[in-house]
């Protein structure tokens, strides 16, 4: 099952974000083929991470707190707030 997480950053914690990028994005790489994207969100004017969208495809809701829980963002006190929601892949369809 896929499941979306949207993380919104806490106002002016750029700096917690860039110093945990490289422990978050090798916890992404944990993560494998179960990771079908990630990545940040942008400020309007697109000159600043304001949180993180990643969607996974995991096993149950157990797991994607799990996922969330762990995340070194998370342990670092980057995200003001996390969404999750499952979610189905309907299009583009897959080939056959």
């Amino acid at each position: 099952m896929f499941y979306i997480i949207r993380c919104y950053d806490k106002p002016g914690h750029q700096e917690v974000r860039l110093a945990n990028r490289a422990a978050h994005l090798a916890y992404l790489d944990g993560y494998g083929d179960q990771v079908y994207a990630a990545g940040p969100v942008l400020s309007e004017d697109m000159e600043s991470m304001v949180g993180s969208l990643i969607v996974l495809d995991l096993p149950d809701r157990a797991a994607a707190d799990a996922f969330c829980e762990n995340d070194p963002y998370a342990r670092a006190g980057l995200f003001e707030r996390v969404e999750i929601a499952p979610w189905k892949k309907v299009y583009p369809p897959q080939s056959a």
